[in-house]
């Protein structure tokens, strides 16, 4: 293992130590545990509080999106791992606004079962507490049973029609139908080249050749669908639209936002290509694309690969869409 660290079990804390030293004026720890990261000016009053929370390694997902506009508190876990039912019920206290909150989170059973614990805890406190799972990751699960599939770099766009839609002064039930719809539109697939590893374990999370890459691993080395020689960039594209097309379905006329997505050791060059292909894929099957993202979204530490989101667009998903956001690692004006 060769990674600029300190002592391994030391290196979540002394991460958001840097981090709130680095952008202390955008983010703030809460006074009750230090593992509950806020923007600077929550609680806000009247607003429905947007949560979120999962393992460290993943930057910017899911510690970089909280700002305006997007996240008010993000509970942070150890690497890979879940955060405590504890430290998300402090995220909430220190979050809520008096408008109730939304749990936004990636579909992982241990997630799942600490976030419910600290929605019992919250509703003990008469804060009301929704949840909405984001599922988009086509590779882990049927279509039928999408709501079933991981959370990948989809939560970027749940993220942010959340947060606007909380932004606007929407109440909790209109901010997750909003959500919801989001999450039922999003799709993602990727691909795997090669893996990460994990401070505390100091071995790497799965082994593949210097000639093959893997579709539709997960972002914690979860297997995919097809291993295989590795292909050129065109190829691996056709390869992730043309699972992605049929899913929902995406059809000609839709008009979509577009993520190509690295997972924290590609360089933007690459990622450049392989959405130079993408986009002309969906150029000829006649479908529009409203807004693109190309960059490092959703990260699994220094695994090589990439992934490709598509968000099917209607006129509400595509104003919030577009509405104004800022965090330390996201940024978007006004119609920009």
């Amino acid at each position: 293992m060769k990674k600029i660290i300190n002592q391994p079990m030391d290196f979540v804390d002394e991460m958001l130590e840097g981090l709130l030293l680095a952008h202390g004026g955008a983010l703030k720890a809460a006074e009750a545990d230090s593992r509950v990261i806020l923007r600077a000016d929550a609680p806000v009053a009247g607003k429905v509080a947007i949560l979120t929370g999962g393992g460290s390694g993943h930057l910017p997902v899911f510690l970089g999106y909280v700002g305006e506009g997007l996240a008010d508190a993000c509970s942070v876990g150890n690497v890979f791992s879940s955060p405590s039912a504890e430290t998300m019920y402090e995220a909430t206290l220190a979050a809520n606004g008096g408008a109730g909150c939304l749990y936004l989170y990636g579909n992982y059973q241990g997630d799942t079962m600490n976030f419910d614990m600290a929605a019992e805890m919250a509703a003990m406190d008469d804060i009301r507490v929704e949840t909405v799972l984001v599922s988009d990751d086509v590779a882990s699960a049927p279509a039928e049973e999408w709501e079933r599939r991981r959370g990948v770099a989809g939560l970027f766009f749940a993220y942010k029609i959340a947060g606007a839609a909380a932004a606007e002064g929407a109440d909790l039930d209109e901010v997750v139908r909003l959500t919801r719809a989001a999450v039922y539109n999003t799709r993602s697939m990727g691909v795997a080249l090669a893996p990460c590893t994990v401070p505390a374990a100091g071995v790497p999370t799965f082994t593949i050749a210097d000639d093959e890459m893997e579709i539709g691993m997960g972002i914690h080395g979860e297997a995919g669908v097809h291993r295989g020689k590795l292909e050129s960039a065109d190829a691996i594209a056709d390869r992730l639209v043309a699972e992605l097309l049929p899913d929902l379905p995406f059809e000609k006329g839709d008009s979509v936002a577009v993520l190509v997505n690295g997972l924290g050791a590609t360089p933007p060059e690459e990622l450049y290509v392989l959405y130079r292909r993408v986009h002309q894929i969906l150029d000829g099957a006649g479908i529009s694309i409203h807004r693109s993202y190309v960059g490092e979204y959703a990260t699994s530490l220094e695994m090589a690969g990439a992934s490709v989101t598509l968000l099917k667009l209607d006129a509400e998903l595509t104003r919030l869409l577009d509405a104004p956001a800022r965090s330390p690692f996201f940024e978007q004006s006004q119609g920009a």
